[in-house]
C-alpha cells in the first residue's frame, strides 16, 4: 500500500478523534488537520492531547493547514504565522501549509517573485525555530499569485531554504496549470483528488468538483503519482476531496478504501 494520509477536508464533519480512527482503520500513515473548518480547533482540546492520541494510534500528523496569503507579508502575517507555528509544534505536526494569495493581486512579473522571496526569508527562521517544514502550495487558479512550481523552487533556492521549505504537489492544481516539471526532490507532500465531470472546462474547475479518485478521473492522478514515485518521492499521499457529495457520505471508509486500492494497483501496474 502507498503511504496514504487523510486531509481533514476529506471528512470535515468528523471530529479530530474520528478522523484519526478512520485513518488508522484504513492503514493510512497519518492525517492533516485544518484551521479553516467550522467550530473551535480540535473542539477546544489542547493540541498536546491530540498529539498523544495520534501517537497512541500509530498516526503521524503530517501537516497543519493553513497560513493563507503567506506571500503578502506584513507584521500581521508574522503574528498569524507565529501563532499557527506554536499550535503546529505543540501538535507534533511535521509541517505548516503555506497558501499564496489567490485574489488576482500581486500578479505582475517581478512583483510576485519579489514578494515570494521576501515572505520566505521571513518565514524560514521561524519554521526552523519551531522544527517545522513549510509546505508551499502553488495553486492552478488563474487568479493565483503563485501558480508555478518552478518559480517556487527558484525562490526556495534563492533564500537557502531547501532543507525546510517544500512543495505541495496537488494533482488538481498540477492539472490546472497544464502539468510541467514535478520536482520530486523538493516535494514534501502530495494532495490527491479526482475530477470525473467531463462537462466542465479546465479554466472553470473549482474545489467543489474534487471527488475521490476512481477510473473516471480526468486529472491523471495515477500517472502523476507514478511519476513522482518513480522519480524518488516516498512521502505522504494525502486525500483532499472538497466535493459536497463526498462530505455527505454516511460511511467514507469503503469508498476511500476502494480509491486507495485503485490508485495503488494503477501505480504498481504502470511501474511494472
Amino acid at each position: 500500500m502507498l503511504p496514504f494520509a487523510l486531509n481533514h477536508m476529506t471528512a470535515p464533519r468528523l471530529g479530530w478523534q474520528a478522523l484519526l480512527d478512520l485513518s488508522a482503520s484504513l492503514g493510512c500513515i497519518g492525517v492533516e488537520f485544518r484551521t479553516d473548518l467550522p467550530g473551535k480547533l480540535f473542539g477546544g482540546t489542547d493540541p498536546a492531547v491530540v498529539r498523544a492520541a495520534a501517537k497512541a494510534k500509530g498516526q503521524r500528523i503530517v501537516g497543519l493547514a493553513q497560513l493563507c496569503l503567506f506571500n503578502d507579508w506584513s507584521e500581521a502575517r508574522r503574528a498569524e504565522a507565529e501563532a499557527l507555528m506554536a499550535i503546529a509544534e505543540a501538535l507534533g505536526a511535521e509541517g505548516l501549509a503555506l497558501i499564496p494569495r489567490n485574489d488576482n493581486q500581486g500578479m505582475a512579473d517581478g512583483v510576485r517573485q519579489a514578494a515570494l522571496k521576501t515572505a520566505l526569508r521571513e518565514l524560514l527562521p521561524m519554521l526552523r525555530a519551531h522544527g517545522l517544514k513549510g509546505m508551499i502550495e502553488p495553486l492552478g487558479f488563474e487568479i493565483c499569485s503563485l501558480r508555478s512550481k518552478a518559480e517556487a523552487v527558484e525562490a526556495i533556492e534563492a533564500v537557502g531554504g531547501a532543507d525546510t521549505l517544500k512543495l505541495v504537489h496537488d494533482t488538481f492544481h498540477h492539472y490546472l496549470v497544464g502539468g510541467g516539471a514535478i520536482f520530486p526532490e523538493h516535494t514534501g507532500i502530495v494532495h490527491i483528488s479526482g475530477v470525473t465531470d467531463s462537462s466542465v472546462a479546465v479554466r472553470d474547475l473549482r474545489d467543489g468538483h474534487r471527488v475521490l479518485v476512481d477510473g473516471d478521473d480526468r486529472l491523471g492522478n495515477v500517472v502523476q503519482v507514478r511519476a513522482l514515485r518513480r522519480a524518488g518521492y516516498a512521502g505522504p499521499i494525502s486525500f483532499e476531496p472538497f466535493a459536497a457529495s463526498v462530505h455527505a457520505l454516511a460511511d467514507l471508509a469503503a469508498p476511500l478504501g476502494a480509491s486507495m486500492q485503485f490508485i495503488t494497483a494503477g501505480v504498481s501496474a504502470k511501474a511494472a
